[in-house]
C-alpha cells in the first residue's frame, strides 16, 4: 500500500476561502437553482413571481406581470405592498439593498412579514440579482417611487427616490437581463412559463397573472385568472376525457393554533373512463413532486373511504372484497394543495413535503368531504365503486400476466423475445437498442447495425394504443411483451433502473404520418407505464434522411423539404440532380441506413424529455384518447408544426 503523504506545507489558513455575499451563488450556481440550463433560466423567474405570490397569499396583491422583452430581459411587476425602502438597522444599509444583496433576508423568516409563503429560503430575489447581467428594481410605497440598479449583484447606484405616485399605488417591479456568462442560453420558452403561470393562477382563486412575449409579431400576450380555483385546475386537467360526475368534488380544511391559522388544505377530485391516475400535490404554490405528507394523507383516505362505502352498502359481490389503492386511483384527477406556516421541505429543489402533521389534517379533510359526497350522491358512488372492482379484477389478471412473464425469465435462459436481434455488450451503458417498425426495415437493420453495441427489434405493425387499454390486455399484446421482455426492467410500480439492459432507446420509424403516429404510440407507452425511461434520458427517435440528391460525384442526404430547397438552390437546378425520395427505411440498403441513420458519428437524433408533467399529460390525452373533435382541431392548428412536434 502506497504512504499517505502528510504535506501540510502549501495548505494553511490562507486558502480557507470565505465566499462574502453573493459570490457564493455565482461560483455554486446550482446549488441555489438547481441547473444553469433552460430550466435554471426559467427557475429566475419563477423565484420573483413566488414573491408576488406570497404578497398575494398575505392579502395585498392581486395582479402579477410577467414580460420577456425583445432583448431578452425579464420584467416582473405586481401591484403588493412594495419592498421596505426604510433603513435596516442591523445592517446599517437601505432594506431594498438587503433583501437584493444577503442570501436568507426576508420577511419570511420571523412570521411576521408573511404566515405563508412559498419563498422559503429568502434567496429569489438575491439569487436573480446574482445571476443577471443587470438588474433595475422600483419600488412603489408610500405614495413615493425608489429604484437602485445592480451589476452581477453589486449596487450600481444608492437606492434613490425618483418620483410621487397615488398613495394607493404601490407594488414592486424588477427588470433584469440574466448573464450569459452563467446561463447555457438566454432562450425563453414562452410557453413552459405561460404553464407555470396558468398553475398559480388556479391555486390562488381570483389571482390575475399577464404573460407577455414581446419577441413575437404580434406580441403574444395571455392572463390567467379562475374564480374557481383548484376545482378551475381539474376541470382544466379532464377537459378532453370522458366523466364518470359533471364537477369535480372539493373539500377544505383548516388548523388553528392560538386563534392563528397555522395550516389548510384545499382538495379537488374527479374521476374519468380512463385508466391513468394523475394526483398533482402542492405545498405553498410549490410543486412537491414526489409528493409526502400531504399524499400520503391523502392516499390513505380515499382508499379507506370508498373500501368503508363499498361494504356499508353491499356493492361489493364479495363481501371480503377489499380494494387497493392503485384499484381506487384508477382514472382519478385529483389536486392537492396545503399551506403551512413552517412548511418542511427537502432541500432547496422543494420536491417533496416532510411535515408529518400536515398528513391527519389532509386525512380528516378527505374522510370527512369524500364521504359526504358519496353519501349525497349514490348514484355517482356506485359508478365510481363498479369502475374501481373493474379495475381490480383486470389488475389481478395483469398480476398474473407479470408473474408469468418473470417465472419465465427465471427459469428460461432464452427468455427474450426471439425476434430481438441483441448486442454483443453487456454493459447497459454502451447499448443501444433501435425498435423499427416491419421486418423490411428490421432486416435492413440488422445488417446495417454495428452488432457489438446495437441491438434490433422489429415489431409488426402498430402498436397498442395504451391510453385507450386496460392493464390486463395490454399485457396481452405480444408487441408490447416484446418490448417489456427486452429492456428487461419491469413496468410501473416495478420499473428497476438497475435491470435495464439498454440505455438508449432509439424509436426508428419511416419518415411519413404512420411512422409518426407509430412513435406516438411507443411514447404513450413509454409516459404512461416506464415514465423513468423519458425522465433519465434513455429515450430517442432516429432522424432518418427524406431524400437523396446525387449529381455526378455529389451525394447528399436532406432531411426535409426545406432543405431540399437550399439544397437545391445551393447546387443550383440547371445541372438537373437526381433526387431519390425514402418513403420508408426499407427503401434503404444496410449501408445507407447505416451511415445516415445508425452511425454515432453521423446520424442525428433526438432525445426525449418531458419538460412538464401537466403538459404531457394533456398532450397524450388529446391526441391518444377517445374525443375527437379536440384532436381535429390541435391538428388543424398545428398542422405545420408536426414535424416539430417534441413530446
Amino acid at each position: 500500500m502506497e504512504e499517505i503523504q502528510h504535506d501540510v506545507t502549501n495548505y494553511d489558513a490562507s486558502q480557507i476561502q470565505v465566499l462574502e455575499g453573493l459570490e457564493a451563488v455565482r461560483r455554486r450556481p446550482g446549488m441555489y437553482i438547481g441547473t444553469t440550463d433552460i430550466a435554471g433560466l426559467h427557475h429566475l423567474i419563477t423565484e420573483l413571481v413566488d414573491n408576488s405570490i406570497d404578497e398575494a397569499l398575505a392579502g395585498f396583491c392581486d395582479h402579477i406581470e410577467i414580460t420577456i422583452h425583445s432583448d431578452l430581459t425579464i420584467t416582473v411587476k405586481d401591484n403588493g405592498r412594495g419592498i421596505p425602502v426604510g433603513l435596516h438597522e442591523k445592517t446599517g444599509k437601505n432594506a431594498l439593498e438587503v433583501a437584493l444583496t444577503i442570501l436568507h433576508a426576508g420577511g419570511k423568516f420571523g412570521g411576521g412579514g408573511y404566515k405563508v409563503s412559498g419563498g422559503l429560503h429568502g434567496v429569489g430575489l438575491s439569487c436573480v440579482n446574482a445571476l443577471s447581467e443587470w438588474l433595475k428594481v422600483e419600488v412603489r410605497r408610500d405614495g413615493k417611487i425608489y429604484n437602485q440598479t445592480y451589476a452581477r449583484g453589486i449596487p450600481t447606484s444608492e437606492v434613490v427616490e425618483v418620483g410621487t405616485c397615488e398613495p394607493d399605488d404601490t407594488g414592486t417591479c424588477v427588470t433584469y437581463l440574466a448573464d450569459a456568462e452563467i446561463f447555457d442560453t438566454l432562450n425563453y420558452q414562452y410557453d413552459v412559463m405561460k404553464q407555470r403561470l396558468r398553475e398559480l393562477a388556479f391555486l390562488n382563486a381570483g389571482i390575475r397573472i399577464t404573460a407577455t412575449d414581446e419577441r413575437t409579431d404580434p406580441v403574444t400576450q395571455r392572463t390567467f385568472c379562475y374564480e374557481g380555483g383548484i376545482r378551475s385546475f381539474v376541470s382544466h386537467l379532464n377537459k378532453n376525457k370522458e366523466l364518470l360526475h359533471p364537477e369535480p368534488v372539493y373539500f377544505t380544511a383548516k388548523r388553528t393554533e392560538d386563534g392563528e391559522e397555522t395550516a389548510s388544505v384545499e382538495i379537488a377530485m374527479q374521476y374519468n373512463d380512463g385508466y391513468n391516475e394523475l394526483i398533482l400535490t402542492f405545498a405553498n404554490n410549490i410543486a412537491t413532486h414526489e409528493g409526502g405528507a400531504h399524499l400520503v394523507g391523502f392516499k390513505a383516505a380515499l382508499t379507506r373511504v370508498i373500501n368503508d362505502y363499498g361494504k356499508k352498502y353491499n356493492i361489493f359481490k364479495d363481501k371480503d372484497t377489499t380494494l387497493s389503492g392503485e384499484d381506487i386511483r384508477e382514472g382519478l384527477t385529483a389536486i392537492i394543495s396545503v399551506k403551512l406556516t413552517e412548511p418542511q421541505f427537502e432541500g432547496q429543489t422543494k420536491t417533496k413535503l416532510g411535515n408529518a402533521d400536515i398528513r391527519p389534517l389532509v386525512d380528516g379533510a378527505v374522510a370527512q368531504g369524500l364521504t359526504q359526497f358519496l353519501e349525497e350522491n349514490p348514484a355517482i358512488a356506485k359508478t365510481i365503486i363498479d369502475k374501481c372492482v373493474t379495475a381490480s379484477r383486470a389488475r389481478d389478471a395483469a398480476r398474473k400476466a407479470r408473474e408469468l412473464t418473470r417465472r419465465k425469465s427465471a427459469l428460461d435462459s432464452t427468455a427474450l423475445p426471439g425476434k430481438l436481434a441483441d448486442c454483443q455488450e453487456k454493459d447497459a451503458s454502451q447499448c443501444e437498442l433501435f425498435i423499427v417498425e416491419g421486418d423490411s426495415a428490421g432486416g435492413s437493420a440488422k445488417m446495417g447495425r454495428n452488432r457489438v453495441f446495437q441491438a434490433i427489434l422489429p415489431l409488426r405493425g402498430k402498436i397498442l394504443n395504451v391510453e385507450k387499454t386496460r392493464l390486463d390486455k395490454m399485457l396481452a399484446n405480444n408487441e408490447i411483451k416484446a418490448m417489456i421482455t427486452a429492456f428487461g426492467a419491469g413496468m410501473d410500480d416495478d420499473f428497476d433502473e438497475s435491470k435495464l439492459r439498454y440505455h438508449k432507446i432509439i424509436c426508428m420509424t419511416d419518415a411519413d404520418v404512420d411512422g409518426a403516429h407509430i412513435r406516438i404510440l411507443m411514447m404513450t407507452f413509454f409516459y404512461r407505464h416506464m415514465r423513468p425511461l423519458i425522465e433519465k434520458g434513455y429515450v430517442y427517435i432516429a432522424q432518418p434522411p427524406l431524400y437523396q440528391i446525387k449529381r455526378g460525384k455529389y451525394e447528399k442526404y436532406v432531411y426535409s423539404d426545406e432543405e431540399l430547397n437550399d439544397t437545391l438552390n445551393e447546387i443550383g437546378r440547371e445541372p438537373k440532380p437526381v433526387i431519390q425520395r425514402y418513403k420508408g427505411l426499407g427503401e434503404m440498403n444496410p449501408e445507407q441506413l447505416w451511415e445516415t441513420t445508425m452511425d454515432p458519428e453521423t446520424r442525428i437524433m433526438l432525445q426525449v424529455k418531458v419538460e412538464d408533467a401537466i403538459l404531457a399529460d394533456e398532450l397524450f390525452t388529446l391526441l391518444m384518447g377517445d374525443k375527437v373533435e379536440p384532436r381535429r382541431e390541435f391538428i388543424e392548428q398545428n398542422a405545420k408544426l408536426v414535424t416539430d412536434l417534441d413530446v
